[in-house]
């Protein structure tokens, strides 16, 4: 497909916006499709569609809709044709002429299972092909919708939301602050040394490392530590051992520079200057296009949204027989819920007063935070120990993206401080880490999914649709900015 088609179909488009709707539905239904997603170049098209929305101020939240339910769509009809053609993939038109993408999928899907469905819909390439290989590999139809619903969930916003941002800022006067790229580059670059020494820390206290085999030696000495590290160690049939150290690492180290931060913050001000210039950044920033975007993900963190999300996790585990992981779902649920309060009211720290209707209670630490973290990084952890120990930062790094968009909302509605936001993150990792080391000596059976996933999937996506239909003219107004 040549750019001028593209751009003759965004110059019909920008000429009738009331096809939008369906141009959005159309692309991702064909960048999801087998048979056509290895041949159109639906990521470009996807980004000229979403930024021509972006231009005409489509709801955001409309727009996410149409390209996600295309994209499940592709892919359900992808999934259909695996099933009738199985055995006979390599003689279909036009995967006859791209035999690698088939024999790269298999791989794919033999190595990752029925997850290949969510990673791959991220993967270049073989992202059309994997629904096709899962339906040829009879995967059931369940397991796959329920893969497929959720992965859409972060495909929609992944791939739409920068040309719908694109656009909305071509369309308005936005100003950026002052020193704004300089700002996110220098962000950037912190965040990415965060995440490569997080990752080579988790991975360099794996089974196999010799921090790992040392400490384990050196435990075994003595019968107090020898009892310990048996009892947490998880046996599953035709395994060895695994003892949590990653996770009991995470939750001491994390919770360690929770108490050194909240020390600092509630017993000195060597914060405070920090505290204000990100303060007036985030104020210097704020603009019509941005504030819808930012008020639906702070929504999406709403403890009610977050709450619903662990009641169902708790729900459909404790259905199927995994009592010990319902518990624990449930227990950091609500360990994070009080320690937030109580924190909260102990350190009386004031918010900032910057948007109409601030939140009552106390800014420190960052509720919002803590709560999207404890969720985020419990199910990334639950899925990444089905997978191979080096694949596991892919499924970590994945869920941590939804940590990081919802506090950045929070600080760009001027509803915390940047330590608040820091602290909640350090909080939720400490839960989730002990949580983790908790759960590890009921860790006998492998977390399998069913049906029941994909109902309480349903459940809470429907959920959050009501919820934030309900709320958000409340919150518009409540994250006004006091400066107009």
């Amino acid at each position: 497909m040549s750019s001028e088609w593209l751009q003759a179909l965004s110059a019909w488009l920008g000429s009738n916006p009331g096809w939008l709707s369906a141009g959005l539905f159309f692309t991702a239904f064909l960048e999801s499709l087998a048979l056509a997603g290895i041949l159109i170049p639906g990521v470009a098209i996807i980004f000229a569609v979403s930024a021509l929305a972006g231009q005409t101020a489509m709801p955001v939240l409309e727009v996410m809709l149409w390209a996600g339910a295309g994209a499940v769509t592709g892919d359900g009809i992808s999934f259909a044709l695996g099933r009738l053609f199985q055995g006979r993939l390599d003689k279909l038109w036009p995967l006859n002429h791209f035999p690698g993408f088939i024999a790269k999928g298999e791989v794919f899907f033999r190595l990752h299972g029925g997850k290949s469905v969510v990673i791959g819909r991220f993967v270049g390439p073989i992202r059309p092909v994997i629904p096709l290989v899962a339906g040829a590999f009879l995967m059931p139809w369940r397991r796959f919708l329920a893969f497929n619903l959720s992965s859409a969930l972060a495909w929609a916003p992944t791939y739409v939301l920068p040309g719908y941002l694109f656009g909305s800022a071509v369309a308005s006067d936005f100003e950026p602050p002052a020193h704004f790229y300089p700002v996110i580059g220098i962000s950037a670059g912190i965040l990415v040394v965060i995440y490569l020494l997080f990752f080579r820390f988790q991975l360099g206290l794996g089974h196999s490392s010799r921090v790992y085999q040392g400490l384990a030696g050196l435990m075994a000495r003595y019968h107090i530590t020898r009892r310990f590290w048996r009892r947490y160690t998880s046996q599953r049939p035709a395994q060895a051992g695994e003892f949590p150290l990653p996770s009991l690492s995470l939750a001491l180290g994390a919770g360690a520079l929770f108490m050194i931060l909240g020390q600092l913050v509630t017993a000195t001000g060597m914060f405070a200057p920090f505290n204000n210039l990100a303060l007036e950044w985030f104020a210097q920033l704020r603009s019509p296009l941005l504030d819808p975007v930012m008020i639906l993900l702070t929504l999406l963190g709403d403890p009610p949204v977050l709450l619903a999300a662990a009641a169902l996790s708790s729900l459909v585990l404790g259905m199927r027989g995994f009592y010990a992981a319902a518990l624990h779902v449930a227990g950091a649920a609500l360990l994070a819920t009080v320690l937030v309060w109580a924190l909260k009211n102990l350190s009386a720290i004031p918010r900032p007063e910057l948007v109409l209707g601030p939140p009552e209670s106390g800014a420190f630490p960052s509720g919002h935070a803590t709560g999207i973290t404890v969720f985020s990084s419990l199910a990334a952890s639950f899925i990444a120990r089905e997978s191979r120990l080096r694949w596991r930062w892919r499924y970590y790094l994945a869920f941590s993206l939804p940590i990081v968009l919802i506090g950045l909302s929070r600080l760009y509605l001027g509803v915390h401080w940047f330590t608040d936001v820091v602290a909640g993150v350090l909080l939720g990792l400490s839960i989730s880490g002990l949580t983790r080391a908790s759960y590890s000596r009921y860790d006998n059976i492998p977390l399998t999914t069913d049906s029941s996933l994909l109902a309480a999937g349903i459940a809470w996506a429907l959920y959050i649709v009501w919820y934030v239909t309900a709320n958000w003219s409340e919150a518009v107004v409540l994250y006004g900015s006091v400066a107009g």
